[in-house]
């Protein structure tokens, strides 16, 4: 007569193995590098506007923009969330007429698929 006291753990095995293949080698779960992003800044007198570019088309559109206006030193710690804006579907952004001189900057926070990004420095006059 034969024993099969080591059936549970081949058993426990075989439930293993086949769980990291449903799970880790699934195609529509597999992991997505972040895509590069870069956020642009420019103005026409005080109406700041730019635009989020990147490879990947959803790391473009509907982009949460933060612009910040620059308290002493860049990064500090004192510059001003100052506006803010969502991107189109093109990774265009503008904040309209602020009539609000300053030096500003703009960024995008990383998301599960898009690299963060700051813009350079702008000096905005009247």
């Amino acid at each position: 007569m034969r024993t099969f006291a080591s059936a549970p753990g081949r058993l426990a095995l075989g439930f293993l193995a086949t769980a990291t293949c449903v799970v880790g080698l699934s195609p529509a779960e597999a992991t997505v590098a972040p895509a590069d992003s870069t956020v642009t800044i420019q103005a026409e007198g005080t109406d700041l506007f730019g635009k989020v570019k990147s490879p990947r088309a959803s790391c473009k559109a509907d982009r949460f923009v933060v612009l910040f206006k620059v308290i002493g030193t860049r990064g500090g710690g004192d510059d001003s969330h100052f506006a803010n804006d969502t991107t189109d579907t093109d990774g265009d952004w503008n904040t309209g007429n602020t009539g609000t001189p300053g030096r500003y900057y703009a960024k995008v926070r990383k998301t599960p698929n898009c690299q963060a990004d700051s813009s350079p420095t702008i000096r905005v006059t009247r």
